[in-house]
């Protein structure tokens, strides 16, 4: 019996990482990402899992064809969560670098969903 871990996908897929933080743009992460997979634009994944080092989520991860991180504020703690699980070469998305929505001034609408969305969807893998 093979006890090492497998991915299970049957091709390399695309994974999407929210910080799904308890802000307004951590909230708005988590939605578009949830998006993006309805869309067919990759599938959400576990951040936690990849903090906690489940080997499972491991090994899935280092499969995909593309990783795409998606961070609400400055902080950056999805993309700190990932590289420090050894992760690099992703797309990352920081929502008030990039698309200019502040931290506890951002209204989850979802237009803002749909612009995230395709703002991450739109970015090249690195």
């Amino acid at each position: 019996m093979n006890t090492q871990p497998q991915c299970t996908c049957q091709a390399a897929p695309k994974l999407i990482f929210p910080c799904s933080g308890a802000s307004d743009v951590g909230g708005l992460s988590d939605r578009a990402a949830r998006q993006m997979t309805l869309d067919l634009e990759g599938k959400m994944y576990c951040l936690a899992g990849i903090g906690g080092r489940v080997e499972g989520i491991m090994a899935n991860t280092k499969a995909a064809a593309r990783v795409l991180v998606i961070d609400g504020c400055k902080e950056e703690c999805a993309r700190k969560t990932m590289e420090l699980a050894g992760f690099s070469g992703f797309a990352h998305l920081q929502l008030e670098r990039d698309l200019g929505f502040e931290k506890g001034a951002t209204r989850v609408t979802a237009a803002r969903i749909r612009q995230v969305a395709d703002r991450g969807a739109a970015l090249p893998a690195t």
